[in-house]
């Protein structure tokens, strides 16, 4: 008896997972129920866009025990997801999401990074880290509201392993100390090495979330429409949001991150996009129960927008592929430094012994940067190495994902009813049951 109670409590808490591509003309449909707790949400959404998956639109209810999610998703250039392999590990990855944990990056140092940013910055910390005799074998860098963030994961240059001298450790440490040492700010000025960490995404979050960037002022010039947010308890007893912005990628798992770590409690939402406008509706409670405060709703709206704002994609892309070797990324930050041009975000990676760069860079107020000073960068660093890129475009030249009615606009979506909502959710609960009888 306890072994059938055993396989049955297994299977009832075991996500079932369906990805479909008969059912919509545009997208493939994934639909995953299971047991609901606090963090599902957030697993399931990162699985897809670690794959950079678009999701176009999103239903999703997790009201009461149990969560029943429907994504439709592309490929960045707005295709169904035909590879078989990477239905597979979709299907496998959010079968088994109740298990995502922390773990470590075998053989390698994380150093986290927070302080004041400003022109110049990462060319002085991969040149301490270069000098100390530290490879950097990843990084990921995003810079908001005038502070930054990094995360960067390290080895030593003489063991090709993890560093273990605690001498070393503290040295490189009061290094970067010195380096980030900006202003009289008290949060201008954090390192920690850690052998264990989060996902690098949703960490880099927690780091700027802690810095408290969404109470600082924007120092250089940005592009674009600000996000719309807005707030408003209902009847029913939910919090309402409602979120209107430009769409891109990965913009759910960073508002969906954010919801999370500010212990809120997704229970019914939706996200429509139209060309490049996304709107998203989410129905919260803190996980005490308790509705958003008119107290804390400015904070609220603060902090969304920041998670939004964060990962936007300011300024020229430029893409570096080289032989990797001691010190190179130390020689072409400082050559950016030199030509005059600010890194608003990095993406750093090493593969095979070759480095796979990502860079976004500005002039040194946020202006778009001169031609003619990427081509003299270029021709420095070598222009087979560093290519510009423009941004993918991702959301013109298809149609609409499937034949839900089109968006409203933004004010008539702020009438949209819970019971509209959930009708909607259970329309998809219906393809789910169908799907697994």
């Amino acid at each position: 008896m306890a072994a059938y109670l055993d396989e049955y409590v297994m299977r009832m808490t075991t996500p079932r997972v369906r990805v479909d591509n008969a059912g919509c003309a545009n997208a493939t449909r994934v639909m995953i129920d299971s047991a609901r707790k606090h963090e599902t949400l957030l697993e399931a959404i990162q699985v897809l866009t670690d794959l950079d998956l678009l999701i176009k639109k999103a239903y999703i209810s997790a009201d009461g025990k149990w969560f029943m999610d429907v994504f439709h998703v592309t490929d960045l250039d707005g295709n169904k997801i035909s590879d078989e392999s990477v239905i597979n590990y979709i299907e496998k990855s959010l079968g088994k999401i109740h298990c995502v944990d922390s773990k470590s990056i075998e053989g390698l140092t994380a150093l986290e990074l927070t302080g004041t940013d400003r022109v110049g910055l990462l060319s002085e910390v991969f040149a301490v880290l270069s000098d100390l005799q530290v490879n950097v074998v990843e990084s990921k860098v995003w810079t908001h509201n005038g502070r930054i963030a990094s995360l960067i994961y390290v080895k030593d240059c003489d063991s090709g392993f993890t560093i273990e001298d605690e001498f070393k450790i503290d040295g490189v440490e009061a290094r970067l100390r010195n380096v980030l040492k900006g202003d009289t700010d008290i949060r201008s000025v954090k390192t920690l090495v850690s052998l264990e960490v989060t996902h690098t995404e949703r960490r880099l979050h927690q780091m700027m979330f802690a810095d408290r960037d969404y109470e600082c002022k924007p120092i250089m010039r940005t592009n674009g429409d600000s996000p719309i947010v807005i707030i408003q308890n209902l009847e029913r007893g939910y919090s309402g949001i409602n979120v209107y912005c430009e769409d891109r990628p990965k913009l759910l798992f960073d508002v969906v991150c954010t919801l999370t770590d500010m212990d809120i409690v997704v229970f019914h939402a939706t996200l429509n996009t139209t060309g490049d406008r996304a709107n998203m509706e989410f129905f919260v409670r803190h996980t005490n129960g308790t509705l958003i405060s008119s107290e804390v709703e400015r904070r609220f709206i603060l902090c969304l927008r920041a998670a939004i704002e964060r990962r936007a994609s300011e300024g020229v892309r430029l893409e570096l592929s080289a032989d990797d070797r001691p010190g190179l990324l130390a020689d072409v930050m400082r050559t950016f430094r030199e030509g005059g041009l600010n890194v608003t975000r990095a993406e750093i990676s090493t593969t095979c012994e070759t480095a796979q760069n990502v860079f976004y860079v500005t002039d040194a107020i946020g202006n778009a940067a001169d031609t003619k000073i990427i081509e003299s960068v270029r021709q420095k660093i070598g222009h087979s190495r560093l290519k510009v890129k423009e941004l993918p475009l991702i959301y013109h030249c298809k149609a609409e994902m499937d034949d839900e009615p089109p968006s409203t606009s933004f004010s008539g979506a702020l009438l949209v009813s819970l019971g509209s909502l959930v009708r909607r959710n259970l329309h998809y609960l219906g393809l789910l049951i169908r799907s697994y009888s």
